[in-house]
């Protein structure tokens, strides 16, 4: 539910938290972990309760997560949709709520009045506690994901993206798209997302971030307030480890565009990854950092082979994809994929210059502090640290880990966990200047 914010409009967003966050970290009565944050430059407060309900947890059912998660803000208690709107637009506060392949959330930010916020918090408690699932609602809100997943079929990015994913991961739960599929979405009743309600959004399950203008005492009474009427219930089980694939591998979708989009890849990094600060260096100066990384220079400056190239690690609970990409004219699709493949090998055979490790250090660390410098964005932090168990102080320490990284690090990190021959690659587009390829479809 997208509310317009008489909030953003009083308070601006600008504010700053100091660059060393204090995160304070206890479990609630329900034995959901609670991570804090005491933040005074403005009368706000941003709460985020996480699921660990993602996709990934979908089962057969691909996307009933997502399902679920926008089905939350239909009704709740006595209140429909649009009684639920005004009601945190009469005390100026935003209410959000999303599903990723990881986990699920719901997100409050309000003013920290006591008036204007105990009614903000009492909505959110009862669309947490009491979500309604009412059937008319239900068929309405189907209805427009299945026009979505049509539409869907009509993006030359979404079918890459689908193909890369199922291509890298196969049977895992990471395989298929966060959304679902038409043949996976239409089948489904109201009683299944009721039932995924149930066995996920309980308090095992839970882990409240709360960032603003609370004491400690006031945020472990809001904590509790949040999780008092969800049943315990259990936690969710691990998800199994995710399998590489056995040999590299090429797919072409044929699709009638005059640009071909270009995804290859593999699994490579989780969150809790000894490897990560080397990787996640290595990759700005790979396809990471825009106009100024290798890809870019070879790929776009040097060739004009396409008008943007990137690369990332998108870390997950398991191995979460490494991604190079790139639109191209379809008829230069060979030589940028093929130039796309050398670039990587090349970084990996070489590493950074220690002029490129100093330069890419320098516009990491140089800039970090303000990534976090507003509640709604150390919010995102903290969510992050707590829901994949790192350390309190990553912040404080994370500008260090990064100067510590050398070139031999990046060097050593990539030559053991990226391997070219297991690069998965999908290109769609029109083929039909493509002459030799593998099988298209």
């Amino acid at each position: 539910m997208r509310i317009s914010l008489l909030l953003l409009f009083l308070v601006p967003f600008t504010q700053t938290v100091a660059a060393a966050a204090k995160i304070e970290h206890w479990q609630s009565s329900q034995g959901s972990d609670v991570y804090y944050v005491h933040s005074d430059a403005l009368p706000l407060a941003d709460i985020r309760v996480i699921f660990d309900a993602g996709s990934a947890r979908d089962g057969k059912q691909h996307g009933i997560a997502s399902f679920t998660s926008a089905m939350l803000d239909t009704g709740a208690g006595k209140w429909d949709a649009d009684a639920l709107a005004r009601r945190f637009e009469s005390v100026g506060a935003r209410f959000g709520r999303g599903a990723s392949r990881d986990n699920a959330s719901l997100s409050l930010r309000s003013l920290t009045d006591e008036k204007l916020f105990d009614k903000a918090l009492q909505t959110l408690q009862v669309i947490l506690q009491d979500p309604k699932f009412n059937e008319a609602d239900f068929q309405r809100k189907k209805a427009r994901i299945l026009a979505g997943l049509k539409r869907r079929e009509a993006s030359p990015g979404a079918l890459a993206s689908i193909a890369f994913y199922k291509a890298i991961y196969g049977k895992h739960p990471y395989a298929h798209p966060v959304s679902g599929f038409i043949d996976t979405i239409e089948p489904l009743q109201v009683e299944d997302l009721r039932a995924f309600y149930r066995r996920y959004y309980v308090a095992a399950n839970a882990m409240v971030v709360i960032v603003g203008d609370f004491t400690r005492q006031q945020a472990e009474q809001v904590a509790e307030k949040i999780l008092a009427g969800l049943p315990k219930g259990e936690k969710s089980q691990p998800l199994p480890v995710v399998t590489m694939p056995e040999k590299g591998g090429y797919r072409h979708i044929d699709f009638p565009s005059k640009q071909t989009h270009v995804l290859s890849g593999m699994p490579v990094l989780q969150r809790d990854d000894p490897d990560y600060f080397a990787l996640y260096l290595g990759n700005h100066i790979l396809g990471g950092s825009g106009l100024v990384s290798k890809m870019f220079k070879e790929i776009r400056e040097k060739r004009g082979l396409a008008y943007s190239t990137y690369s990332y690690f998108s870390p997950l609970l398991r191995k979460g994809p490494f991604v190079m990409g790139l639109q191209t004219s379809n008829d230069q699709t060979r030589e940028a994929v093929s130039l796309l493949n050398k670039t990587l090998q090349d970084f990996i055979q070489q590493g950074p210059s220690e002029e490129e490790l100093v330069a890419a250090k320098k516009n990491i660390t140089g800039g970090f502090v303000m990534n976090y410098d507003t509640n709604s964005e150390l919010t995102n932090y903290v969510a992050m640290i707590g829901f994949y168990k790192k350390p309190l102080d990553y912040l404080d320490t994370f500008q260090q880990r990064i100067e510590a990284v050398s070139s031999e690090d990046i060097k050593d990190a990539f030559q053991r966990r990226v391997n070219p021959g297991l690069l998965q690659t999908i290109t769609v587009g029109d083929g039909s200047d493509l002459g030799e390829t593998p099988k298209k479809q």
